[in-house]
């Protein structure tokens, strides 16, 4: 017998803890922020005769182009086990439906997952970072040292010499100084960044697990970033700088104290969050690529996204701006 329904968040965090690929993701609390935000999610576990078998997070996105359930770094499930993921798939659809989802759009935190067995179709659009650097923090600090790229070594190095000073805060102050330098950066770099009020909420739901590191120079502040840290794994989830910031390793600061804070909290991993996927130049992640991988992370990349159309007249014109809009955001 099985039954596809809303979890707890003692079940909840019982299965996703057991899961070594889980990240922020598939967290409760990445729920939480979108409920926050006014999104209606869903959030419900596969039980087969009383056995928690899979959980998985999804949000329902209201676009012009139609309404959606987009489901990211999930369902947390046995993908090898095709009995019980047809039957979390019924179920996921179903919800779909009953909520009048123009498709779900899944991107599986696995790789090699054969989605189209399940009726799933190539998505137009990628879903967080699955082009991405994933650094292993389990060694010692020497050999995760030797592992950089000589470059890096000698920037990390270079930041203590230049008396650079990364300092860590969950305020609403640092969250602030944070948002308003991203703004100035991607105005400058051609991005659109996350809104102030979504990251708040952020914060707030992730609590102590959200911190803002910010790197100083003599007082001036030159780098800053967000990193969100649940049950495995670390990750660069925002960054933002000032043009001064090129002359100085801060970033580079930031980062290594980010990996080694991970390390004492008990992560094993630190995902860099993106990069550009066969180093290709026109990518997004182009002008970040070279920095992430210098810190010796392996490349990883997930399943890419699939679509499960329910209502295929309407997914159409989903395909059509969807189509468009990869084309001018350089995501080919």
């Amino acid at each position: 017998m099985s039954q596809f329904e809303p979890s707890t968040l003692a079940q909840w965090n019982q299965f996703t803890k057991m899961r070594a690929e889980a990240n922020f993701l598939q967290s409760w609390e990445w729920g939480e922020a979108h409920i926050a935000q006014g999104f209606e999610i869903l959030r419900h576990q596969l039980v087969i005769d009383g056995s928690v078998q899979a959980v998985v997070l999804g949000i329902i996105k209201h676009a012009r182009r139609g309404t959606y359930l987009e489901i990211a770094g999930g369902p947390l499930v046995d993908w090898d086990n095709k009995e019980v993921v047809e039957i979390l798939m019924a179920g996921i659809t179903r919800y779909a439906r009953e909520h009048e989802c123009v498709f779900v759009r899944i991107r599986p935190q696995a790789q090699n997952v054969d989605l189209a067995q399940y009726g799933g179709r190539s998505a137009q659009m990628h879903l967080h970072a699955e082009h991405t650097s994933i650094l292993d923090i389990s060694p010692g600090l020497d050999t995760l040292l030797e592992q950089m790229r000589q470059q890096t070594r000698y920037e990390v190095k270079r930041a203590a010499r230049r008396d650079i000073e990364v300092h860590t805060e969950n305020s609403q102050e640092a969250l602030n100084r944070f948002t308003d330098m991203q703004a100035a950066t991607a105005a400058r770099q051609g991005f659109v960044p996350s809104s102030p009020a979504f990251l708040a909420d952020v914060m707030h739901a992730f609590g102590e697990h959200a911190t803002i590191y910010e790197a100083y120079k003599e007082g001036a502040l030159l780098n800053s970033a967000l990193v969100l840290s649940w049950g495995n794994e670390a990750d660069y989830f925002e960054a933002a700088s000032i043009p001064e910031a090129r002359k100085e390793p801060g970033a580079y600061a930031i980062l290594w104290q980010a990996i080694l804070n991970a390390k004492t909290s008990g992560a094993t991993r630190f995902n860099f969050w993106g990069v550009a996927p066969n180093d290709n130049p026109h990518h997004r992640y182009a002008k970040v690529t070279t920095f992430k991988r210098g810190f010796g992370g392996a490349d990883v990349t997930y399943t890419h996204a699939h679509d499960f159309v329910i209502r295929p007249l309407a997914y159409t014109k989903n395909w059509i701006v969807e189509t468009v809009r990869k084309r001018r955001r350089k995501l080919s």
